[in-house]
């Protein structure tokens, strides 16, 4: 690889094309900056580069779309300089939480107890979904905080200051941890109710403790399977309790008598 203009090195592509790379070292850091189509393209990134970390009145709001660096490499190089951590994913740094950033505009906030896992897993977007790529699989970070898949904001769970992209755990408030359960006022006292869709919302039963409520679901999914349904309901897996604990409760929930009576079309 041979080196043109300072923090230049020209390179070569799988088709043998020419394409130049930018790259420096900063803090015995050594920093790759992307490639480039053009000489004059990758010494600008240089001196960019150089800019950001060696004039400390820069700061994320000064990026301009016209920056021969993209904004995520902005935000890796100005952490670097102002915290001392070199990061790929466009994280900054802050006093017990960081931000990541999606877009100069989408920022999304964490605890810092999250830092190592979000700075070696990048968030991707589709819609609404946020995604990491783990072991090959795209996981919604949701899973991350105990939000099922199907879940509603405002129902299942809350951002406590209203900002949807603050997932700090002392913002963010689980209601219903469990497919089918919510919690429910009966007399001044929080119960859970216990509800399962067939041909509608049927209420399976109200019960004192979350997990117990959780379990009922599970016990009314496998009724239902016994009764001919082919439904594929998801099951819910119950935190913090053993094997031989579950098999108790699962033996001694009462579910809705109605629901003992309900068959499947198919298995008429």
């Amino acid at each position: 690889m041979e080196k043109h203009t300072p923090g230049v090195y020209v390179d070569r592509k799988k088709d043998n094309s020419i394409y130049y790379r930018a790259s420096l070292t900063f803090r015995r850091k050594h920093i790759s900056l992307g490639g480039f189509a053009k000489e004059e393209q990758a010494h600008d990134a240089y001196l960019e580069a150089r800019r950001l970390l060696f004039d400390e009145e820069i700061t994320l709001l000064s990026y301009e779309e016209t920056s021969p660096l993209s904004f995520d490499k902005w935000v890796s190089l100005l952490n670097f300089r102002d915290n001392g951590m070199y990061l790929v994913n466009p994280i900054y740094i802050l006093r017990k939480m960081f931000y990541y950033y999606l877009t100069p505009d989408d920022i999304l906030k964490f605890d810092a107890d999250d830092l190592f896992y979000y700075s070696s897993h990048k968030i991707m977007r589709r819609g609404s979904h946020l995604f990491v790529a783990d072991y090959g699989m795209q996981v919604n970070i949701h899973s991350r905080y105990g939000i099922r898949s199907h879940a509603v904001v405002g129902r299942d769970y809350r951002f406590l200051n209203g900002d949807t992209m603050d997932y700090r755990s002392t913002n963010l408030e689980i209601i219903n941890r469990y497919y089918g359960v919510t919690k429910v006022l009966k007399s001044g006292t929080i119960m859970y109710r216990a509800v399962i869709h067939v041909k509608g919302n049927f209420v399976i039963g109200t019960y004192e403790h979350e997990a117990e409520a959780a379990i009922a679901y599970n016990k009314a999914v496998d009724l239902l399977k016994k009764n001919g349904y082919s439904k594929k309901y998801a099951i819910n897996y119950i935190d913090g309790i053993s094997e031989d604990d579950y098999g108790k409760c699962y033996q001694k929930v009462k579910i809705s008598k109605k629901l003992h009576a309900l068959t499947s079309p198919n298995s008429q």
